[in-house]
């Protein structure tokens, strides 16, 4: 079954922790093993996962993608959210987890994070598990 997570970002650009919200749904839905697949549904923001005991990363993270994919670069998109679109695509839209003894299986220090490149928005997270 898939189910729906939906998460309001405040900013044009931020990463949102969001690996509470997803433990929250996994207990709601008594897996205990297999696999959680998160999609974002959309061209302008993204998921990852990556360290979240020091906020620093996060920062790093996004002041690399700005460097690389500066927002006054001359796109052709007249949108003037070209950026956005090229962050995500780095990013990518998707991240599986596995599932063991009904917990996540993350590193000690991992997190999950919702990507906002074009916010604020009211954002989607599509949760499919697949039990062993």
């Amino acid at each position: 079954m898939l189910k729906r997570l939906e998460v309001k970002t405040s900013s044009r650009v931020q990463l949102i922790e969001i690996t509470s919200q997803v433990r929250t749904f996994l207990r709601s839905e008594n897996m205990t093993s297999g696999v959680l697949i998160l999609y974002i549904p959309h061209s302008t923001c993204g998921i990852t996962i990556n360290e979240n005991a020091d906020p620093a990363v996060k920062e790093d993270i996004l002041s690399f993608l700005d460097t690389m994919v500066p927002r006054d670069h001359e796109y052709r998109h007249v949108e003037g959210n070209a950026d956005a679109h090229i962050k995500a695509s780095l990013l990518g839209s998707s991240v599986t987890v596995f599932v063991e003894s009904s917990a996540l299986v993350l590193g000690t220090w991992q997190g999950i994070f919702l990507a906002e490149f074009d916010g604020p928005r009211k954002r989607s997270v599509l949760l499919k598990l697949l039990p062993d």
